[in-house]
């Protein structure tokens, strides 16, 4: 019913089946969709995932991000390189394996990392690399050499269990709907005091009801499984060990605004995680919980389809995800209406994020009683942690909103903490002296991801990781991000080179101004965040790596590299 819209789904058929997006296949699929040849090359060019040549038989990213860079990206990544014999961004001469980047695949907890053929391979060393690319070419499926990552909750008391990490009884939650009206449903959730658990912390309530009060009857539900922000992993998890409780949240959700059609947009990069989710949804019609007459309720009629990303973080951001659905560039639409109001095809749309839709139906499942923080009311709950880097810990955690940050460190074994990064790269960066911070919407928020660098990790290399993120990463509509984070990186090289001076961090706050106040989404407002802040909370890295505003130009410390080059060729 839906199907012809998903164009992404019909790319990536292409894809698998041919192994790329050829010039006939698109000729075919342009008289196909009714869609320009340029329209469709403007979509594919968008994405990282599609491809316009050839690859070889074994298609490999690796992932870049930070954390992979201090667990031995380096070494893993020579290690490819001698035994496939393919050199980065390119296919070895028997056309056997083809050598790609990721920015990140969401297997933090578990680097280096690496996805081959979209399966997931962790804990990579050159050893095990070497290995592994002998074995495929000796013919090994490679079904049975994937690792299958299900990264378990590090619960250390009773309290922290009583939310999601335990078992919950599939299909209680959506039992109860028979017996409730939507108003009711929508009121159970604004009692909890439920809000959204990716990072914007919206009022869920607020956001159903105003889908609810639309007049268009033709309403959807969209799951944001797009998790794509470095460090976060925690909707892999809740996807894998909870896939029932995912779609009983939207079945809530679509029962409580009055939808018939569910979406789930799934990251390209959890292509693993597809027969999971199928099997589920399989599951659930089979049980009458999907389909007409929904759950047995006369009249609520509601269905839930699939949608596979293609490496695209923008597409994160609500409003570029729904383009991305309507099978357009992800881009961000212009804030003129709310997606409740005009979503998915023009019509009213609720977007949670996985793990917002999974608490939903645990809020439904217990009652909004247990939901309830006595100790900190305005941050009721708990929240799933994805934690990460110089700790001996890292995995899942569900925290009780009001844990501080010593605590968390202390529970997660962190190896002498200097800086902790909270939400990812656009989120929070924080001396990890600030121990008595709390966790929560009162005190610092945290949409899901938490990574951990101990002292002897270079400030100025994370910094630089993050911004050649964002430099990839963006859409390039709009030039306060398209130019900012470029220019950011260029006062970020200066001093990398040890030519940076004071003057220099306070362009890089001029620009950071810019891109907040101007930039048309989060990514460009959010992207030089952590910059800032490390000028700000640790000044003594700034203080290395700066000299003082109109210093005399130094000719020796500008030649060093020149110098330090041609004594090494002598």
């Amino acid at each position: 019913m839906f199907s012809h819209t998903f164009l992404l789904n019909q790319l990536w058929k292409i894809q698998h089946e041919e192994g790329y997006l050829s010039d006939k296949a698109i000729r075919l699929l342009s008289r196909q969709t009714g869609r320009s040849w340029v329209d469709l090359e403007g979509v594919i060019s968008f994405y990282h995932f599609f491809r316009r040549k050839p690859a070889g038989r074994f298609l490999i990213f690796l992932n870049n991000s930070i954390l992979s860079e201090f667990a031995g990206f380096p070494e893993v990544l020579k290690a490819f390189q001698e035994s496939t014999g393919a050199h980065l961004n390119q296919t070895d001469p028997t056309d056997t394996f083809t050598l790609q980047m990721a920015s990140c695949i969401g297997l933090s907890d578990v680097e280096p990392a690496a996805l081959i053929n979209w399966r997931p391979f962790i804990n990579l060393t050159p050893e095990k690399v070497h290995h592994l690319i002998h074995q495929l070419k000796s013919g090994t499926d490679i079904d049975d050499l994937a690792d299958r990552p299900l990264s378990d909750a590090y619960p250390n008391d009773e309290e922290n269990k009583r939310l999601m990490i335990r078992p919950y009884q599939e299909g209680m939650a959506i039992s109860k709907l028979i017996r409730m009206s939507p108003d009711e449903v929508i009121k159970e959730i604004m009692e909890a005091g439920l809000t959204g658990l990716g990072g914007a912390f919206f009022p869920t309530h607020l956001k159903w009801q105003s889908c609810r009060n639309q007049a268009d009857p033709e309403k959807y539900i969209v799951c944001n499984a797009d998790e794509g922000e470095p460090g976060t992993f925690k909707d892999r998890f809740l996807i894998l060990k909870y896939p029932g409780l995912l779609l009983e949240g939207m079945i809530t959700a679509g029962f409580a605004v009055g939808a018939r059609q569910g979406v789930i947009y799934l990251r390209g990069e959890y292509q693993y995680l597809i027969p999971k989710i199928k099997d589920a949804i399989r599951h659930f019609k089979n049980e009458g919980w999907l389909g007409n007459d929904a759950c047995g309720i006369p009249g609520f009629d509601f269905d839930i389809d699939l949608v596979i990303g293609a490496g695209a973080y923008i597409c994160g951001e609500e409003t570029a995800l729904l383009e991305s659905l309507e099978g357009h560039r992800g881009e961000p639409r212009p804030r003129v209406h709310y997606p409740t109001e005009r979503g998915y095809l023009g019509k009213p749309t609720v977007v949670n994020n996985v793990e917002t839709l999974c608490t939903a139906a645990r809020i439904l499942e217990q009652g909004f009683e247990p939901y309830l923080n006595t100790r900190h009311p305005d941050s009721p709950g708990t929240k799933l942690f994805s934690i990460a880097g110089d700790c001996l810990y890292p995995g899942i955690y569900e925290i009780t909103w009001g844990i501080t940050v010593g605590a968390l460190l202390e529970r997660c074994g962190a190896v002498d903490p200097y800086a902790i990064q909270i939400s990812g790269p656009s989120g929070e960066l924080i001396p990890a002296s600030w121990k008595d911070r709390m966790l929560g919407l009162h005190d610092l928020r945290c949409g899901g991801s938490v990574m951990i660098y101990n002292r002897q990790r270079d400030l100025l290399q994370i910094l630089q990781n993050y911004n050649r993120f964002f430099m990839q990463e963006s859409c390039g509509v709009c030039t306060p991000c398209r130019a900012g984070n470029y220019m950011l990186s260029v006062q970020l090289r200066k001093m990398e080179r040890g030519l940076a001076s004071t003057e220099d961090v306070d362009k890089m706050n001029d620009w950071a101004k810019l891109m907040e106040y101007n930039s048309r989404c989060g990514l460009g407002q959010t992207a030089p965040k952590a910059i800032i802040q490390a000028a700000q909370r640790f000044p003594e890295i700034m203080d290395q790596h700066t000299r003082t505003k109109n210093a005399p130009f130094d000719l020796d410390l500008a030649t060093s590299a020149y110098d330090r080059i041609i004594n090494e060729l002598r």
